[in-house]
């Protein structure tokens, strides 16, 4: 066993009580300037992060990151630091999605997050296969369309579009499960004579 000097059981002592005082001073600090914006960043979530699901936990997700920076050095201007981090939280979720949302690229502009424009001859072609979709879409039944908008394109599970429907998860599960049958079958197999809508 090494022994320690005493020399460096004060130096950790003194370390502890500066890292116990710089807590407080960040606690302190959070509860004063933060927690205040708390609504208004709330607000902010809910309007500039419109496809993500849960504004609790990216609120939750700002205050971690704000605490994390604080610890280092406290911001000059509080809230517009915390602004900032909120709004760099949201770029970063949008980067990371595989599927984006769509109300999450209406707002990709706002939030500054360079984008690859597609030349005139993507967009011609992306623009032919949103209207294969919307005709595919519009031969489902009514009720495995709206099932599956909310599921693939609102992002709601299962249970959630249940609750909205009024139905039972396996009615939801069935309906999920015949619409994807469906667009597959008009999408993939050219089976545009058909009509699904029964």
């Amino acid at each position: 066993m090494t022994d320690i000097s005493e020399s460096d059981r004060e130096n950790a002592g003194a370390r502890r009580q500066q890292m116990t005082s710089r807590e407080e001073d960040v606690h302190a600090w959070f509860i004063r300037e933060v927690l205040p914006l708390e609504a208004a960043l709330t607000r902010f979530l809910q309007h500039k992060g419109r496809g993500q699901a849960n504004v609790a936990d990216m609120l939750q997700d700002v205050y971690v990151r704000v605490i994390d920076a604080a610890r280092k050095e406290l911001p000059k201007t509080t809230a517009a630091f915390v602004f900032a981090t909120a709004r760099n939280l949201l770029v970063d979720r949008v980067r990371q999605e595989k599927i984006v949302p769509f109300e999450a690229v209406e707002n990709l502009e706002a939030l500054n997050v360079a984008a690859d424009a597609p030349g005139p001859d993507e967009q011609v072609i992306a623009r032919e296969e949103l209207r294969r979709v919307q005709a595919a879409l519009d031969q489902l039944h009514p009720r495995s369309r709206e099932a599956f908008i909310m599921h693939h394109v609102e992002g709601l599970s299962r249970r959630e579009i249940a609750a909205r429907l009024g139905i039972s998860e396996i009615t939801v599960t069935w309906y999920l499960n015949a619409g994807v049958r469906v667009l597959a079958d008009i999408l993939y197999r050219s089976s545009s004579n058909r009509d699904y809508r029964r």
